[in-house]
């Protein structure tokens, strides 16, 4: 294990609480008086996702003030997501503990977080100091427990080598002494492509944090290795060779590229550079510019562009465009600026070219049998595109344009299947029959039934996937959703209420709920069912009813928001389902 992975586990175990007698924290604080941390903070970030600091408004940086950072935890900043499987993180620079503590000499920039200590937690010593650099190395009390000198040389090596102490691992120091000759050593890497990553990530504090010997050292290394002189030229000079990515520099975009996010202010100091926007080929896709953040912004303003344009035309040439857009931006989803984020529209653009496709192929065909099964051989890939395209949208632009382009090919499509569904079965009877002709011969013993609220077909069928990665065997077997496609009707359609006179068809005010939800539970328990809460596994002898998920719910909450938690959600849903599968049912049935 690195330093780095312990610290992250640390850090996060400050919200651990007791589900029986506390709330969940909201936010976890950490306040740094001396801002020992702050020179880490791009590692930092690159492992700890939901990690926000205190300081000017850079919102691209998850930097904001006190108030930018209690909206952000009340969910009201469209543009910047929480992670929905970690209390956020508030890092504080140059804020002590007390200071929080004292309300009422509190200074104002403070004074909206001030409440957070109560409802959130704060990562500090048991004795309730800060922590430090060097008690998180020395303390064994929630630190590392290492062998560290004491005396002032060693505290500021150690603080000047913090980042690439970070990167070590943690057994070989068991029983070794660290002092500055170590944290020095550190300094002095051996591998120049990292120092020159380093210099281009921190400028003239890289150059601070090391002794003058270290730095010339430095100097002599990039002219012979690199053909570049670092004192003389720069680093405005070197990002824009980086970028260009000629002769040797190509080995250091190259480890750029493998772990972009440990250098996260390269980005900025490329962008400081003239690009070469003047070349006739600055347009072109043909990689000569793959190392300018410029290009690929243009690229998306580009495919923005395009994706609008799609409102206007009929869907068979939105079509066409769309495919001729995925050709022309699909390989910007290799590229390192998509890893960042900064490439929302070429990631989109993958799952709109899928929905092209699967849309040329038109389910308003044969019988009401045929189209269902035109919808299960290939016609949910196109509800299941649209969800993965909304995956990657943040800002209010590209969710326009994302539409643009979703409506132009996706909703005449389903319009036509769904009125030739309703030509078809005009004057019949629904092919999903009625409750009076609901299936009453019960199943076999040992099996579980799952009902999950919200679970559409092309999310089953994801799930589906995810069921087989864990090495289950799935069996699909679909049916017509029962109508109105409501909780209070979909419920009893699917629960085991055999030869039940409770379920009837209703006459005139049918309220969607031909059951009402306690008697339906009753009715279940009565025929011999056991019911299920989230937790519990039940007797592995019988039959039993379960409730699971909060896709329907969210779904209300997040409105087309819901794309980017719906993995979350599946993983979830999945792990339970095993979890019973291993308390021994021998087969699990999911409505």
């Amino acid at each position: 294990m690195r330093i780095i992975q312990h610290f992250t586990k640390a850090i996060r175990a400050a919200a651990v609480y007791n589900q029986e007698v506390q709330a969940a924290p909201a936010c976890i604080l950490w306040p740094d008086r001396d801002r020992q941390w702050e020179a880490a903070l791009p590692l930092l970030k690159a492992e700890l996702p939901e990690l926000f600091v205190l300081g000017d408004y850079e919102p691209a940086r998850q930097t904001g003030p006190a108030i930018w950072l209690r909206c952000l935890l009340a969910g009201v900043i469209e543009e910047v997501g929480l992670p929905r499987d970690q209390p956020p993180i508030f890092y504080l620079p140059g804020v002590s503990r007390q200071e929080l503590r004292a309300v009422e000499s509190c200074p104002a920039y403070l004074k909206p977080l001030v409440e957070l200590q109560y409802r959130g937690c704060i990562w500090s010593q048991l004795n309730g100091k800060d922590w430090t650099a060097f008690a998180y190395l020395k303390s064994d009390q929630g630190g590392l427990g290492l062998d560290v000198a004491r005396d002032g040389n060693t505290k500021q090596a150690l603080q000047l080598a913090l980042r690439p102490l970070l990167d070590q691992e943690i057994q070989p120091l068991r029983g070794k002494r660290l002092d500055h000759d170590y944290f020095n050593t550190l300094l002095t890497s051996g591998d120049p492509i990292r120092d020159v990553l380093h210099w281009l990530d921190l400028g003239e504090e890289f150059r601070k944090s090391k002794s003058e010997s270290e730095w010339q050292a430095f100097v002599e290394i990039s002219k012979s290795r690199l053909a570049f002189n670092p004192e003389q030229e720069g680093v405005l000079t070197a990002a824009a060779k980086l970028a260009v990515r000629e002769g040797s520099w190509q080995g250091v975009w190259e480890r750029f590229c493998e772990a972009p996010k440990r250098y996260g202010y390269i980005p900025a100091t490329i962008r400081k550079c003239q690009p070469p926007h003047d070349s006739i080929f600055w347009q072109m896709s043909d990689g000569t510019f793959d190392g300018w953040p410029q290009w690929n912004d243009d690229q998306e303003k580009s495919l923005l562009l395009d994706l609008q344009a799609l409102a206007s035309m009929p869907a068979h040439k939105a079509r066409k465009k769309l495919l001729d857009l995925e050709q022309q931006h699909g390989r910007r989803r290799l590229l390192v600026w998509a890893e960042l984020g900064e490439s929302p529209l070429a990631k989109a653009i993958g799952h709109l070219a899928c929905l092209a496709q699967k849309t040329q192929r038109d389910l308003a065909v044969g019988s009401a049998e045929d189209l269902a099964k035109g919808y299960q051989d290939y016609g949910w890939q196109a509800d299941n595109a649209v969800i993965q395209a909304l995956t990657h949208i943040r800002k209010p632009a590209d969710l326009s344009a994302v539409s643009s382009a979703i409506r132009a090919v996706y909703l005449p499509w389903a319009e036509n299947a769904a009125r030739y569904l309703q030509q078809v079965i005009d004057g019949h009877a629904y092919p999903g029959g009625t409750v009076l002709t609901k299936q009453t011969t019960p199943p076999k013993k040992g099996i579980c039934l799952l009902f999950v609220d919200g679970l559409r077909f092309d999310l089953a069928k994801r799930l589906a996937g995810l069921l087989e990665k864990a090495v289950c065997m799935v069996v699909e077997q679909p049916y017509w959703v029962p109508l109105p496609s409501l909780t209070g009707t979909g419920k009893p359609a699917v629960a085991p209420l055999f030869g039940s006179h409770k379920v009837v068809e209703e006459g005139p005010g049918y309220a969607f709920e031909p059951i009402s939800p306690y008697l339906l539970k009753k009715t279940i328990h009565e025929n011999g069912w056991q019911i299920l809460d989230h937790n519990g596994n039940g007797d592995s002898q019988g039959n039993a009813w379960c409730e699971y998920g909060n896709i329907d719910h969210e779904g209300h909450n997040q409105g087309w928001k819901l794309a980017r938690y719906l993995d979350g959600l599946l993983l979830d849903i999945r792990d339970r389902i095993t979890t019973l599968l291993r308390a021994g049912a021998r087969r699990l049935a999911e409505g």
